[in-house]
């Protein structure tokens, strides 16, 4: 990790900010991450080392806000050697809901859509055209891609329909993008978490509601921490051998219904 220059996106929150403040402590360069206008970006980059850490404020859905947060990462450090990608949403409707006679929004399927995978794509085929200018290293890698795409991409529960369809497109997506970019020596993994504590989709639950969760874990049976996301993203990072591969962070879990 030491002298790289990592982006982050959806940074300001939950697993993207446990990778932002694991980064941060192994030495790494400078970290730039980004997240929306309404997100406390400017208040976690005041309570850092600013020299170290940069926040964008950026939607990943918008193409020109994306191009913008590039150029300024050139301008600052001129590389770009890692790419996390926890920016994502979820929301929670049946196809057809046979009490309220209400079939699921198409607003809300194309939003889901064009955030996890619309966004997540448009970020990293930015990111790798700066990669591919690095110097390789002994390895002959120039960079690594990490997205975030979710267990719901093989075991959707009720009403997740779109977060799994976004979750099973990402998945699909690994390999092919690790192949395409093999030839200027960019990994590409992409993390499966399970249910991890201090995210936003879990922290409106009560603590009886995070308790019956963390009892369908397998073992160990607790909520995952997003520290463990970061850990994965930094093993992801240091070992080279890791490449076009989907891994479950899940305690073993498997989703009921």
């Amino acid at each position: 990790m030491n002298g790289l220059v990592a982006l982050i996106t959806g940074g300001a929150s939950g697993l993207g900010l446990a990778c932002v403040n694991r980064f941060l402590k192994q030495g790494i360069s400078h970290v730039h991450f980004c997240d929306l206008p309404i997100s406390k970006g400017e208040d976690i980059v005041k309570s850092m080392d600013s020299s170290l850490v940069t926040y964008h404020s950026v939607d990943v859905t918008n193409d020109n806000e994306v191009e913008e947060m590039f150029k300024k990462i050139k301008e600052k450090n001129s590389k770009l050697n890692c790419l996390v990608q926890c920016a994502g949403i979820g929301v929670a409707f049946r196809c057809y809901n046979i009490n309220k006679r209400s079939m699921h929004s198409m607003e809300e399927f194309y939003r889901v859509m064009n955030v996890n995978v619309v966004g997540t794509f448009n970020v990293l085929r930015r990111a790798c055209h700066i990669m591919a200018d690095n110097q390789p290293d002994i390895n002959e890698q120039r960079g690594i891609i990490i997205n975030t795409s979710s267990i719901a991409a093989y075991e959707g529960q009720i009403g997740q329909v779109a977060y799994s369809a976004a979750s099973g497109a990402l998945v699909s997506m690994t390999l092919p993008i690790a192949r395409d970019l093999a030839s200027v020596g960019i990994r590409v993994c992409t993390i499966l978490p399970g249910i991890f504590d201090q995210t936003k989709m879990v922290e409106p639950l009560s603590e009886k509601g995070k308790k019956l969760l963390a009892s369908m874990v397998t073992f160990p049976s607790q909520l995952g921490e997003p520290d463990d996301f970061a850990r994965l993203a930094q093993h992801i990072i240091e070992n080279k051998y890791l490449n076009g591969e989907n891994i479950r962070l899940d305690g073993a879990i498997r989703m009921p219904p």
